[in-house]
């Protein structure tokens, strides 16, 4: 009995420190995130969408637009595609917008089916001026929205430039970890992630072109926008958006596909992560490829490539 009563004891002082550590942990964390304020204040306009503030960049002019739009779980995709649209904005109109959950946009907990997340972007684009016919130019996870507009609203793309860019059956078999995101979001909001050296460091911070105030704004938007509950849900439905998107066909339209070479962090050998956009672009009649050397991030590291690439395939058009 006195034995029991040792180990008790002794578990409640290690639930009782860890408990202790981790308040101090928190209230360290709002105390940072309240020095940070002023990095956080938003880079580009706030429009009103479905009664909550979304963020859009807009940078340059011409008659043409190009909308950024982000893979799952980047927390700041202004800065993300900075070195890339810095070497577009001359030629044309340059729009990135942040989905709720991202950047500078509220965090909201709503439904992430793929018609909502359009409707959403569109709405943006529309508060801010922009008119369509655009060219598209999502990473990753918004390959299936940028789909799905073209497929819904054809009159309003003009082209997909997919920076490595998901296509439908990418979804077929890869494997989600839904409880390790929410573990992941409990752990950025308490504030653990400040205590791992470099998390904050970007692909955009290390291989980019960001100046030291842009890379000290990333790393203060990633400690306050990383697995949000909006980048969760949206991860939560993405199967079955895949699953709606593919269903509709295969978009007949002008389309580039910037292909990596799989690393950094999709979940695919190589050979694979290649073979799949490649068989998708195969079905597109206006439709080209360029593989790259570099990892999933590709705008982060050949954007000079890229940039050259997108005017010479836009010019023919």
């Amino acid at each position: 009995m006195r034995k029991r009563k040792g180990v008790m004891k002794i578990i409640f002082i290690v639930i009782a420190t860890v408990l202790i550590l981790l308040f101090i942990i928190y209230i360290n964390h709002q105390i940072r995130l309240k020095k940070e304020t002023d990095l956080r204040l938003p880079l580009g306009q706030m429009v009103e969408v479905d009664g909550h503030n979304m963020s859009i960049y807009v940078e340059g002019t011409g008659d043409t637009t190009l909308v950024f739009m982000s893979g799952g779980g980047t927390c700041s995709p202004i800065l993300d595609f900075r070195s890339l649209y810095s070497l577009l904005s001359g030629t044309y109109q340059i729009a990135v917008v942040e989905k709720f959950g991202y950047g500078f946009s509220d965090v909201v907990n709503k439904d992430r089916d793929i018609d909502s997340i359009l409707e959403d972007t569109r709405a943006a684009l529309f508060d801010a001026g922009l008119n369509a016919p655009y060219v598209l130019c999502p990473h990753s996870m918004s390959g299936l929205e940028a789909l799905y507009w073209a497929q819904k609203y054809p009159d309003e793309v003009s082209a997909i430039i997919g920076l490595d860019m998901a296509v439908p059956e990418y979804y077929d078999s890869m494997n989600i970890n839904i409880p390790l995101m929410h573990i992941a979001g409990r752990a950025a909001d308490i504030g653990v992630t400040r205590l791992i050296p470099g998390i904050s460091d970007s692909d955009a911070i290390k291989y980019g072109t960001l100046s030291d105030d842009e890379k000290e704004i990333y790393r203060a938007v990633f400690y306050n926008r990383t697995a949000t509950v909006t980048m969760i849900n949206e991860v939560e439905r993405v199967k079955e958006n895949a699953q709606k998107v593919n269903s509709m066909g295969v978009p007949q339209l002008p389309m580039l596909l910037f292909i990596s070479d799989g690393s950094g962090g999709t979940g695919f050998d190589k050979e694979t992560w290649r073979k799949i956009p490649i068989e998708y672009i195969s079905q597109v009649d206006e439709g080209k490829y360029i593989e790259l050397n570099c990892p999933h991030y590709v705008h982060d590291y050949e954007y000079k490539t890229i940039s050259e690439s997108i005017i010479a395939f836009l010019a023919e058009r």
